[in-house]
């Protein structure tokens, strides 16, 4: 079945290579349900986007932004995949790159809680 996605497939892969240094250290607390036992996926294709962190269990996407997402043209596109993802059933929850290096054990918890309350 891959190979009939073989250029989203490509496209997953790619993101997941040039991932960020955030992106990386969230992943190192998100990988191998080191989280509350909850398994994560990176780079997860949902329609026509990609989520930076999928929980599919618990319908909950993160997403960390840098730079990039302080215009009104980013913001706007920010708020379309938004709506088309919670259209999905997914919830997001967003952070910072800054929030990240700085707090990243309160990112951490933050996901967590946003779990159980998927869970609820």
């Amino acid at each position: 079945m891959r190979g009939i996605r073989l250029p989203e497939t490509k496209r997953a892969r790619a993101l997941r290579r040039d991932a960020t240094s955030a992106e990386r250290k969230i992943w190192a607390g998100l990988r191998d349900r080191q989280l509350g036992g909850h398994k994560f996926v990176r780079q997860e294709r949902i329609g026509p986007y990609y989520a930076d962190f999928a929980c599919r269990e618990a319908r909950l996407i993160v997403e960390i932004d840098g730079e990039t997402h302080s215009t009104e043209a980013e913001l706007a596109g920010d708020k379309a995949r938004e709506d088309f993802l919670r259209h999905q059933g997914y919830r997001i929850v967003r952070f910072t790159s800054g929030e990240v290096y700085e707090q990243t054990d309160r990112v951490l918890e933050a996901i967590l809680v946003a779990l159980s309350e998927s869970a609820a």
